[in-house]
Protein backbone atom coordinates (compact mmCIF):
# COMPACT_ATOMS: atom_id res chain seq x y z
CA UNK A 1 0.00 0.00 0.00
CA UNK A 2 1.33 3.13 -1.02
CA UNK A 3 1.11 6.07 1.67
CA UNK A 4 -0.17 9.67 -0.23
CA UNK A 5 1.25 12.55 1.67
CA UNK A 6 2.79 15.60 1.29
CA UNK A 7 6.01 16.17 -0.03
CA UNK A 8 8.79 16.67 2.58
CA UNK A 9 12.26 17.27 3.00
CA UNK A 10 14.81 14.68 5.19
CA UNK A 11 17.39 16.22 7.19
CA UNK A 12 19.85 13.94 9.21
CA UNK A 13 23.85 12.38 9.04
CA UNK A 14 24.90 10.13 11.64
CA UNK A 15 23.24 6.31 12.17
CA UNK A 16 20.26 7.01 14.64
CA UNK A 17 19.20 9.46 11.55
CA UNK A 18 19.77 6.69 9.14
CA UNK A 19 17.44 4.07 11.09
CA UNK A 20 14.73 6.67 11.24
CA UNK A 21 14.89 7.11 7.57
CA UNK A 22 14.93 3.32 6.96
CA UNK A 23 11.66 3.19 8.91
CA UNK A 24 10.39 6.29 7.12
CA UNK A 25 10.94 4.49 3.84
CA UNK A 26 9.07 0.73 4.99
CA UNK A 27 6.20 3.22 6.28
CA UNK A 28 5.76 4.79 2.74
CA UNK A 29 7.40 8.09 3.62
CA UNK A 30 9.59 8.64 0.79
CA UNK A 31 11.17 12.38 1.00
CA UNK A 32 12.01 14.25 -2.30
CA UNK A 33 15.41 14.64 -0.97
CA UNK A 34 17.65 14.01 1.58
CA UNK A 35 19.88 16.70 3.02
CA UNK A 36 23.34 15.48 5.18
CA UNK A 37 26.46 16.77 6.08
CA UNK A 38 29.68 16.59 3.42
CA UNK A 39 31.36 13.52 3.01
CA UNK A 40 33.95 13.19 6.22
CA UNK A 41 37.62 11.02 6.82
CA UNK A 42 37.19 8.38 9.31
CA UNK A 43 39.30 5.29 10.16
CA UNK A 44 43.10 4.76 10.17
CA UNK A 45 43.43 5.93 6.95
CA UNK A 46 40.67 9.30 7.38
CA UNK A 47 39.21 8.08 4.07
CA UNK A 48 36.27 10.87 3.10
CA UNK A 49 33.17 8.54 3.80
CA UNK A 50 29.42 9.05 3.18
CA UNK A 51 27.53 9.61 6.03
CA UNK A 52 24.89 6.80 6.89
CA UNK A 53 21.98 8.93 5.65
CA UNK A 54 23.43 9.56 2.28
CA UNK A 55 24.77 5.66 1.89
CA UNK A 56 21.00 4.85 2.76
CA UNK A 57 19.45 7.29 0.52
CA UNK A 58 21.31 6.74 -2.58
CA UNK A 59 20.38 2.80 -2.31
CA UNK A 60 16.92 3.88 -2.37
CA UNK A 61 17.32 6.41 -5.39
CA UNK A 62 16.69 9.42 -3.41
CA UNK A 63 18.25 12.62 -4.62
CA UNK A 64 20.83 14.02 -1.82
CA UNK A 65 22.26 17.49 -1.03
CA UNK A 66 25.59 17.98 0.95
CA UNK A 67 25.88 21.77 1.52
CA UNK A 68 28.92 22.85 4.09
CA UNK A 69 26.69 25.52 5.12
CA UNK A 70 23.20 26.22 4.95
CA UNK A 71 23.57 29.76 3.38
CA UNK A 72 21.46 31.22 0.81
CA UNK A 73 22.93 28.84 -2.35
CA UNK A 74 22.05 25.85 -0.23
CA UNK A 75 18.29 26.74 0.78
CA UNK A 76 17.68 27.74 -2.99
CA UNK A 77 18.24 24.22 -4.32
CA UNK A 78 16.44 22.98 -1.34
CA UNK A 79 13.39 25.49 -1.80
CA UNK A 80 14.11 23.73 -5.82
CA UNK A 81 12.06 20.32 -4.39
CA UNK A 82 9.41 22.26 -3.56
CA UNK A 83 8.11 20.45 -0.07
CA UNK A 84 5.35 21.12 2.45
CA UNK A 85 7.65 20.44 5.67
CA UNK A 86 10.89 18.93 6.75
CA UNK A 87 12.03 16.20 8.76
CA UNK A 88 14.93 16.92 11.00
CA UNK A 89 17.01 13.92 12.79
CA UNK A 90 20.57 14.66 14.07
CA UNK A 91 21.50 16.80 11.47
CA UNK A 92 24.38 18.40 12.85
CA UNK A 93 23.75 22.26 11.92
CA UNK A 94 21.64 24.61 13.36
CA UNK A 95 18.65 25.90 10.98
CA UNK A 96 18.86 29.88 9.71
CA UNK A 97 15.00 31.45 10.58
CA UNK A 98 14.70 31.89 6.60
CA UNK A 99 15.31 27.77 6.27
CA UNK A 100 12.90 27.23 8.62
CA UNK A 101 10.32 30.01 7.51
CA UNK A 102 10.60 28.48 4.03
CA UNK A 103 8.65 25.08 4.90
CA UNK A 104 5.26 26.55 4.66
CA UNK A 105 3.79 23.31 7.00
CA UNK A 106 7.25 23.96 9.42
CA UNK A 107 10.47 21.85 10.57
CA UNK A 108 9.49 18.80 12.74
CA UNK A 109 12.85 17.47 14.80
CA UNK A 110 12.71 14.45 16.95
CA UNK A 111 14.43 15.39 19.86
CA UNK A 112 15.50 12.12 22.46
CA UNK A 113 14.60 13.19 25.88
CA UNK A 114 10.70 14.83 27.18
CA UNK A 115 11.11 17.96 26.68
CA UNK A 116 11.92 20.70 28.13
CA UNK A 117 14.03 18.48 30.12
CA UNK A 118 17.36 18.16 28.30
CA UNK A 119 17.79 20.07 25.70
CA UNK A 120 20.62 20.05 23.55
CA UNK A 121 23.30 17.81 21.94
CA UNK A 122 23.08 14.99 24.77
CA UNK A 123 19.88 14.41 25.89
CA UNK A 124 20.29 10.66 26.51
CA UNK A 125 23.43 10.88 28.23
CA UNK A 126 22.73 13.73 30.55
CA UNK A 127 19.37 11.41 31.79
CA UNK A 128 22.01 8.60 32.42
CA UNK A 129 24.29 10.80 33.81
CA UNK A 130 21.91 12.03 36.50
CA UNK A 131 20.68 8.30 37.51
CA UNK A 132 16.75 9.05 35.76
CA UNK A 133 14.13 6.46 35.96
CA UNK A 134 12.44 7.72 32.64
CA UNK A 135 13.26 9.19 29.64
CA UNK A 136 11.80 9.38 25.97
CA UNK A 137 11.31 11.34 22.69
CA UNK A 138 9.56 14.66 21.72
CA UNK A 139 8.72 15.23 18.44
CA UNK A 140 8.47 19.04 18.47
CA UNK A 141 8.09 21.66 15.53
CA UNK A 142 11.68 23.51 15.28
CA UNK A 143 11.74 27.47 15.70
CA UNK A 144 15.06 29.53 15.94
CA UNK A 145 15.97 28.72 19.61
CA UNK A 146 17.52 25.43 20.36
CA UNK A 147 14.73 22.92 20.95
CA UNK A 148 12.38 24.86 22.07
CA UNK A 149 9.24 24.60 19.54
CA UNK A 150 6.12 23.59 20.77
CA UNK A 151 5.39 20.13 21.28
CA UNK A 152 3.56 18.13 18.92
CA UNK A 153 3.94 14.45 20.41
CA UNK A 154 5.71 12.30 23.03
CA UNK A 155 6.26 9.33 24.88
CA UNK A 156 7.80 8.12 27.76
CA UNK A 157 10.48 4.85 28.53
CA UNK A 158 11.52 3.87 31.50
CA UNK A 159 15.04 3.37 32.49
CA UNK A 160 16.17 0.00 33.90
CA UNK A 161 18.52 0.23 36.54
CA UNK A 162 21.49 -2.03 34.58
CA UNK A 163 20.95 -0.12 31.81
CA UNK A 164 23.77 1.65 29.76
CA UNK A 165 23.81 4.42 26.47
CA UNK A 166 24.27 0.86 24.23
CA UNK A 167 21.21 -0.84 25.40
CA UNK A 168 18.86 2.94 25.81
CA UNK A 169 20.03 3.59 22.59
CA UNK A 170 18.58 1.67 20.14
CA UNK A 171 15.20 1.40 22.26
CA UNK A 172 14.82 6.05 22.07
CA UNK A 173 15.59 5.71 18.10
CA UNK A 174 12.70 2.91 17.52
CA UNK A 175 10.69 4.77 19.50
CA UNK A 176 11.32 7.85 17.97
CA UNK A 177 10.67 6.28 14.62
CA UNK A 178 7.35 5.60 15.41
CA UNK A 179 6.68 8.26 17.05
CA UNK A 180 7.23 10.55 14.11
CA UNK A 181 5.31 7.72 11.95
CA UNK A 182 1.71 7.76 14.05
CA UNK A 183 2.37 11.90 14.15
CA UNK A 184 3.00 12.57 10.62
CA UNK A 185 -0.73 12.01 9.04
CA UNK A 186 -2.57 13.89 11.62
CA UNK A 187 0.57 16.64 11.01
CA UNK A 188 -0.28 16.92 7.57
CA UNK A 189 -3.53 17.19 7.99
CA UNK A 190 -3.23 20.11 10.04
CA UNK A 191 -5.14 18.38 13.22
CA UNK A 192 -1.88 18.24 16.08
CA UNK A 193 -2.60 19.97 18.93
CA UNK A 194 0.75 22.02 19.52
CA UNK A 195 1.40 22.33 23.36
CA UNK A 196 3.81 25.50 23.79
CA UNK A 197 6.95 23.97 26.33
CA UNK A 198 7.50 25.76 29.75
CA UNK A 199 10.39 27.57 29.74
CA UNK A 200 11.01 27.56 33.42
CA UNK A 201 11.19 23.94 33.30
CA UNK A 202 13.82 24.01 30.66
CA UNK A 203 17.06 22.31 31.42
CA UNK A 204 20.31 21.80 28.68
CA UNK A 205 22.60 19.04 27.97
CA UNK A 206 25.57 19.61 26.93
CA UNK A 207 28.43 18.70 24.94
CA UNK A 208 31.08 16.20 26.36
CA UNK A 209 34.61 16.44 26.29
CA UNK A 210 36.96 13.07 26.86
CA UNK A 211 38.21 14.65 30.21
CA UNK A 212 34.62 14.19 31.16
CA UNK A 213 34.92 10.19 31.84
CA UNK A 214 37.70 10.47 34.05
CA UNK A 215 36.82 8.48 36.95
CA UNK A 216 37.50 9.07 40.62
CA UNK A 217 37.40 5.63 42.35
CA UNK A 218 36.86 6.74 45.58
CA UNK A 219 33.54 8.68 44.50
CA UNK A 220 30.14 6.91 45.33
CA UNK A 221 29.29 3.52 43.53
CA UNK A 222 26.37 5.17 41.95
CA UNK A 223 28.20 8.32 40.84
CA UNK A 224 30.71 6.56 38.73
CA UNK A 225 28.11 3.70 37.50
CA UNK A 226 25.84 6.82 36.38
CA UNK A 227 29.26 8.04 34.14
CA UNK A 228 30.13 4.81 32.59
CA UNK A 229 26.70 3.70 31.59
CA UNK A 230 26.15 7.24 30.08
CA UNK A 231 29.45 7.66 28.32
CA UNK A 232 29.76 3.36 27.55
CA UNK A 233 29.45 4.15 23.52
CA UNK A 234 30.69 7.42 22.90
CA UNK A 235 33.75 8.95 24.66
CA UNK A 236 33.91 6.19 27.03
CA UNK A 237 35.63 5.94 31.04
CA UNK A 238 39.21 6.22 32.30
CA UNK A 239 40.99 6.35 34.97
CA UNK A 240 44.48 7.34 36.44
CA UNK A 241 47.12 5.56 38.42
CA UNK A 242 49.27 6.75 41.28
CA UNK A 243 51.73 6.54 38.41
CA UNK A 244 49.93 8.38 35.73
CA UNK A 245 48.85 5.90 33.81
CA UNK A 246 45.73 6.13 31.78
CA UNK A 247 43.58 3.02 32.70
CA UNK A 248 40.36 2.55 30.44
CA UNK A 249 37.24 0.81 31.71
CA UNK A 250 35.96 -1.45 29.35
CA UNK A 251 33.24 -2.84 31.71
CA UNK A 252 31.61 -2.29 34.81
CA UNK A 253 28.19 -3.10 37.06
CA UNK A 254 26.82 -2.00 39.80
CA UNK A 255 26.52 -3.71 42.63
CA UNK A 256 24.80 -3.51 45.85
CA UNK A 257 26.06 0.33 45.14
CA UNK A 258 29.14 -0.46 45.10
CA UNK A 259 30.80 0.63 40.80
CA UNK A 260 32.95 -2.92 40.60
CA UNK A 261 35.18 -2.73 37.38
CA UNK A 262 35.58 -6.16 35.71
CA UNK A 263 37.45 -5.21 32.41
CA UNK A 264 40.24 -2.43 31.17
CA UNK A 265 42.42 -1.75 29.14
CA UNK A 266 46.08 -0.02 30.92
CA UNK A 267 47.78 2.61 28.24
CA UNK A 268 49.59 0.94 25.99
CA UNK A 269 48.48 -2.75 26.80
CA UNK A 270 45.82 -5.36 25.92
CA UNK A 271 42.52 -5.71 27.35
CA UNK A 272 42.26 -7.68 30.08
CA UNK A 273 40.67 -8.60 33.34
CA UNK A 274 40.80 -6.22 36.24
CA UNK A 275 41.74 -8.85 38.88
CA UNK A 276 44.87 -9.20 36.51
CA UNK A 277 45.74 -5.48 36.06
CA UNK A 278 45.40 -4.95 39.74
CA UNK A 279 47.73 -8.23 40.36
CA UNK A 280 50.11 -6.38 37.93
CA UNK A 281 49.99 -3.43 39.52
CA UNK A 282 50.90 -4.83 42.92
CA UNK A 283 53.26 -6.92 41.65
CA UNK A 284 57.29 -5.10 42.60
Amino acid sequence: MTQLCKPFVFFGTPSVAAHTLEALLEADFTPRVVITNPDAPQGRGLELQPSPVRRLAEERGIPVLTPPELDSAAQASIAAFGASYAVVVAYGKIFPEELIAAFPLGVLNVHYSLLPKYRGATPMETALLNGERETGVTIQKMVRKLDAGDILAQETLAITPGETARELRPRLIEAGAKLLIETLPAFEEGLCTPTAQDESEATRARKFKKEDGQLDLSAPGEENWNKYRAYTDTIGTHFFTPHGSRVKITKAVLVNGAFVIERVIPEGKREMTYSEFAKKSAAP
